[in-house]
């Protein structure tokens, strides 16, 4: 029997066979066919639901391909420094920790994050000394928009043992006052090392947090998510097994493990199914913070080698493209020894490439997921900061896809808002914030930017059989947008709404606008 029939839809399959539908039939939480209105009649029964969807654009579900969930949670549950909470200066901060410290008992660690330098009327990082003018008593960690670089307080650096005898962990940076050499308070690359000394938050907050982070994603029509986080490994399976199995969290989870859990070689069971949880990728942070590349390319060589061999993806966080031309150089190494034309390995927002290096991701059958929604939020500080021959080479997703590179859409959430509609928008429209276009040139049509969070997100998981397209036999998980996102301008897009999200025959959130 029919459970489920979405009618009088504009449907957009993204499933070459299908060109033009109305209807979409769902049963046993799988697509069972994909119509004109005219099927109606025939398959409705007596217990079958029917959505009248009024016009409005039925798609596959969303994907959000690098996204860090835990660190999502945490975000909506710490203090909101980012210019979006009228936070302008290092006094702001200051001012906002100052009030926050009054209501929680002294000792106790204050978290904040979303502050950005280059927004802040002075220009630079916050140090130990600012915050210990708002918070003596309290520890204070602040985290960056990019999650890249924290500030502790005095009180923190000392709880977490930074000292000016300290040294520097491999592949990260201890700024330091030039003057008596004693930390000031800013560490780059560290979040590994704070992760493991800094307390968790609590478990009313982490499940607050997490039930917010839920509702949050289906309002946004995102089905499945990868988390993408390097220190991933058996405790925080266990923790989204956990989540999963109690169904506090309903979008599907393909979790990348870090190097150091791949390297203990855990077995990674869960009483879920994998259609809702599974482990896909291993993630390697490749990174110049301290001048050179770490880790060097032997070692990364080495480490590719492994997860090639183990029959899981590379996932490789290059930015610079020093940084992805060593990925690759790894992956072919990788691919000299093994060959596997299917391997599917990963870089993770290839933020600079040249036409050239597109190629040669291409030739080597890297998939690239990338965040377009930088563009949007960041692309004011983009133009200041960068110089004008690299803005030319600029998260260029038009020079990946013409090359023949899968390009997968993601938010990289928190380090911005993971609404889709948003990096769809600013894929082809290419606009800063502000309204100053970066390098339109890399501007992609409609369809190909949808593709990025659908189709190509499945593929960068190796779901593409069960999700990814509204195709007879897929999950049935999907999204209805209030209006037809390929019939309106760029700037028209950005205020479409989500109105229905659909995971597996379900409707999970439904807006009451």
């Amino acid at each position: 029997m029919t459970d489920l029939i979405f009618f009088n839809a504009n449907v957009i399959t993204l499933d070459p066979a299908i060109k033009k539908a109305n209807l979409v039939a769902v049963k046993n939480g799988r697509i069972q066919s994909v119509l004109s209105n005219y099927a109606l009649r025939d398959l409705n029964q007596k217990q079958t639901r029917l959505v009248d969807c009024g016009g409005k654009t039925l798609l596959p579900g969303f994907c959000d391909a690098h996204f860090h969930l835990w660190a999502s949670v945490s975000h909506l549950m710490t203090l909101d420094l980012s210019p979006q909470a009228n936070v302008s200066s290092i006094t702001d901060i200051l001012e906002k920790i100052r009030e926050y410290s009054k209501t929680i008992v002294p000792g106790s660690w204050i978290r904040a994050s979303g502050y950005n330098e280059f927004y802040l009327a002075e220009k630079r990082h916050p140090t130990c000394r600012d915050l210990d003018k708002a918070a003596r008593d309290h520890p204070v960690k602040l985290t960056h928009m990019s999650h890249h670089a924290h500030v502790l307080n005095s009180l923190a650096l000392k709880q977490v043992g930074i000292s000016r005898f300290t040294p520097e962990p491999p592949g990260g940076l201890i700024d330091r006052y030039t003057d008596t050499g004693e930390p000031n308070g800013v560490l780059f690359e560290m979040s590994d090392f704070l992760s493991e000394r800094v307390p968790r938050i609590s478990d009313h907050e982490l499940n607050r947090g997490i039930k917010l982070l839920n509702k949050k994603l289906l309002s946004l029509g995102i089905t499945s998510i990868h988390e993408a986080s390097f220190i991933n490994e058996i405790k925080e399976w266990e923790s989204l097994c956990s989540i999963k199995t109690k169904k506090k969290f309903l979008p599907r989870i393909t979790m990348a493990i870090g190097v150091k859990g791949f390297e203990k070689n855990h077995q990674y069971s869960c009483p879920v199914d994998k259609e809702q949880l599974k482990v896909s990728c291993v993630k390697i942070i490749l990174d110049q913070t301290t001048g050179r590349l770490y880790p060097p390319q032997k070692e990364l060589d080495r480490l590719v080698l492994g997860i090639h061999q183990s029959g899981l993806q590379a996932s490789i966080h290059a930015i610079e493209q020093s940084a992805v031309e060593s990925a690759c150089n790894a992956i072919e190494n990788a691919l000299d020894k093994i060959p596997n034309e299917n391997h599917r390995h990963r870089i993770e927002h290839c933020s600079l490439c040249s036409p050239s290096l597109a190629k040669r991701l291409a030739a080597l059958k890297i998939i690239v997921v990338t965040q377009p929604s930088f563009i949007h939020y960041n692309g004011d500080r983009y133009l200041k900061t960068i110089a004008k021959e690299d803005i030319a080479h600029l998260y260029p997703i038009a020079t990946l896809q013409k090359s023949g590179v899968l390009v997968a859409g993601s938010s990289d959430s928190p380090i911005v808002e993971p609404n889709p509609i948003t990096g769809i928008y600013s894929a082809i429209s290419r606009m800063a914030k502000t309204g100053k276009p970066l390098s339109e040139k890399e501007s992609i049509d409609t369809l190909s930017a949808i593709q990025m969070f659908t189709l190509n997100a499945a593929k960068a998981f190796f779901d593409e059989d069960m999700k990814g397209s509204i195709t007879p036999g897929k999950l049935a998980d999907m999204v209805l947008l209030s209006k037809d996102v390929t019939r309106l301008s760029s700037e028209e897009i950005k205020d479409i709404n989500v109105v229905m999200t659909i995971i597996e025959g379900k409707i999970v959130w439904e807006s009451h606008d």
